[in-house]
């Protein structure tokens, strides 16, 4: 593993040549992926499921079960990805905008230390 920036297209890239090398194009289109995508979530989930929230963070931050949760976020920040480019989406872009809008709407004076109100 080298320690080297890596992009977003970079992964893209590599996502899209290993859908090519398998003739997986065929299975990806967006309502595939958002189901495979929320199935993944489920098992991410899964993992957490009876855990107390107060020992969420201890029983995940090290070990085996750290291991399997990034097993699982993996997956599916890799069909994410994966929607994203079938789409045509610019993730970064769209996640930066949507943090600008969060910005605007949530300014941390009126927010800071507690959760927000839905409007």
């Amino acid at each position: 593993m080298t320690n080297e920036p890596y992009a977003v297209e970079d992964l893209q890239a590599e996502l899209r040549a290993f859908r090519a090398e398998r003739d997986w194009a065929q299975f990806h289109d967006p309502k595939s992926l958002i189901l495979a995508l929320v199935g993944e979530v489920g098992e991410l989930s899964e993992l957490f499921q009876w855990i107390p929230a107060d020992r969420a963070l201890a029983e995940f931050s090290s070990g085996s079960r750290q291991r399997r949760a990034a097993e699982e976020m993996s997956d599916v920040f890799i069909y994410l990805l994966n929607l994203a480019d079938v789409l045509g989406v610019d993730l970064l872009a769209a996640a930066r905008k949507k943090l600008e809008g969060a910005s605007s709407r949530f300014p941390a004076e009126g927010v800071r230390g507690r959760a927000p109100e839905r409007r």
